[in-house]
């Protein structure tokens, strides 16, 4: 296995369609397209997962992460989340590795019901 660096490295200068002439490039291009297409409609439902039905999983995730409720409002999540990072920011904590995590942990859920949030007002 590469790490994402060395895979980068490994594959700069590999070219897919080496060899194909322009016609037999596009073709391929569209058969790979029409292929694939049906992922896209699912993609939304990899990063959303199941929740409980109002929620994704990774919501609820998040809403564990900062200690709500799963019928907790998006002013709850930004309460309890200035209330982490007020106890666990690494400039009240400096060398804490511990309250780094915490503090990386709570940005991180913070940042998922955020967007969750924005796409839900964006739907109207």
């Amino acid at each position: 296995m590469f790490c994402e660096e060395h895979a980068g490295e490994y594959n700069r200068g590999w070219d897919y369609f080496e060899g194909l002439t322009k016609e037999e490039a596009d073709e391929r291009e569209a058969n790979e397209r029409r292929d694939s297409s049906g992922y896209k409609e699912s993609a939304h439902y990899g990063w959303a997962g199941s929740g409980d039905g109002s929620r994704s999983r990774d919501e609820m995730h998040a809403l564990d992460i900062l200690g709500l409720e799963s019928d907790s409002t998006f002013d709850d999540a930004k309460k309890a989340w200035r209330k982490i990072a007020k106890e666990t920011h690494p400039d009240v904590n400096p060398g804490n590795a511990d309250a780094a995590k915490a503090f990386q942990a709570g940005q991180a859920a913070y940042d998922v019901l955020r967007v969750a949030e924005e796409r839900r007002e964006w739907k109207g």
